[in-house]
């Protein structure tokens, strides 16, 4: 009886040690700018590609890309896309992205100025992105800073 616990326990430890995390988190390496066009109603759609890398040799599964989109500290912009991707060990893979930037909460005088005047602005990129190894969840930080020119 008792060395039925033994082999269970040994299982259970088995299969556990075999469920690891990845080592290191996916990396933000850059995004890539395709497009910038304004809209109607005052905004600007952005269009881009999210440059990843994934450290790791094992696959995963993108699930999820939550940003929020910082002009010069204020928030202009949040990208929320459900993804369902697949991401291959030690490679680096795109996510496009639309970016619909809220350019009244830099103020209207500031963006018809940068308009003619080629104004640069901080960008930043924060939030998380989700995956899954192996069905399991997780969540990584994203933390990027770039500069984006009018």
């Amino acid at each position: 009886m008792r060395r039925g616990y033994f082999i269970w326990i040994g299982l259970i430890l088995v299969v556990a040690g075999a469920c690891k995390a990845p080592k290191e988190n996916i990396v933000l390496r850059g995004i890539s700018i395709k497009s910038f066009e304004p809209e109607a109603d005052g905004n600007s759609l952005l269009k881009a590609d999210a440059i990843f890398f994934n450290p790791n040799s094992g696959r995963m599964r993108l699930k999820k890309v939550a940003i929020d989109v910082l002009l010069d500290g204020k928030k202009a912009a949040n990208v929320d896309q459900k993804l369902n991707a697949l991401i291959t060990g030690n490679s680096e893979f795109t996510v496009p992205l639309e970016i619909h930037l809220n350019l009244k909460e830099i103020g209207l005088m500031d963006t018809i100025l940068s308009l003619f005047g080629g104004k640069k602005y901080g960008i930043q990129y924060v939030g998380n992105i989700k995956a899954s190894v192996r069905g399991f969840p997780l969540n990584i930080p994203v933390d990027f800073h770039d500069e984006l020119k009018f």
